[in-house]
């Protein structure tokens, strides 16, 4: 049972990414959009797909004397 909604989960998240993906790509193509607009859709596109993170993720450490 809970796998089934784990299941149901991902695949309502990558609905949600593709059509995020899909609305970035709109804008970027409309003749309207400023430039910079774009330029930022495009910076957020490569920052997504980028194997390197260039804001690291915040791991806890433990000290423990």
């Amino acid at each position: 049972m809970g796998q089934e909604k784990m299941i149901d989960r991902v695949k309502a998240k990558a609905r949600e990414i593709k059509r995020n993906i899909f609305v970035l790509y709109l804008a970027y193509k409309h003749p309207r959009v400023p430039w910079y607009a774009k330029l930022i859709a495009l910076c957020v596109a490569a920052y997504a797909f980028s194997p390197i993170d260039l804001i690291p993720d915040f791991i806890p450490i433990s000290w423990v004397s």
